[in-house]
């Protein structure tokens, strides 16, 4: 390899770090807010200074894969949120997620598998696309403070809400605050919902 193609290769993974450093950065900042914790607090958990979790959600500092490990254990989300299939081209970053490169939060319940569609982690409320698989239900969800709507569109899917049961078909949708929920699956395919909440949860 020449010197000049080195130099490209080495450039061009450099820029790749970078946009991983600040999309990483985002996201971890935007989780520590959602769950009101403190950069001490977080820093506690995964056994790293405060100053270098500062420079990490500066962009500064790059974690490594254990310590990305840590952090998701310690938010209670799946690695996967961390990265997409595919890095969107500039103009698009935070504004637009294209079909083939949606971040996975993979099986959050039996049962269920989950897609963010929002571009980026914060912001005044999320976009997830959930699959419910057939003949599957999900334990009762406590009631929190969060606004919460969907449109079906595919499938059968129940909800129980504030226990009252809710049968939705493709085209339906729904809305509900600060009450308890759950569902189920009875019928033979899967059910996709797009679920938005806000404030977002992660």
């Amino acid at each position: 390899m020449t010197n000049s193609a080195s130099q490209v290769k080495e450039s061009t993974l450099t820029l790749a770090l970078e946009r991983i450093d600040r999309r990483i950065a985002r996201d971890l900042r935007a989780l520590r807010r959602a769950r009101s914790l403190t950069l001490a607090q977080i820093s506690e958990s995964i056994g790293r200074s405060v100053g270098w979790l500062s420079q990490v959600e500066r962009g500064i500092s790059m974690p490594t894969m254990p310590d990305l490990k840590r952090l998701a254990d310690t938010f209670g989300v799946p690695l996967s949120l961390f990265f997409s299939r595919e890095q969107p081209a500039e103009p698009e970053r935070e504004v637009v997620v294209r079909a083939h490169a949606r971040r996975t939060l993979g099986p959050t319940e039996p049962g269920l598998e989950e897609e963010l569609l929002s571009p980026a982690l914060g912001g005044s409320f999320e976009m997830r696309r959930r699959t419910f698989a057939p003949g599957t239900t999900s334990e009762s969800h406590a009631p929190r403070e969060t606004e919460e709507a969907g449109y079906v569109i595919a499938g059968l899917i129940d909800l129980e809400v504030d226990g009252v049961w809710h049968t939705l078909q493709a085209g339906d949708s729904f809305r509900f605050k600060g009450k308890s929920m759950r569902w189920r699956n009875d019928g033979d395919g899967d059910a996709i919902v797009i679920w938005v909440m806000s404030p977002p949860v992660y």
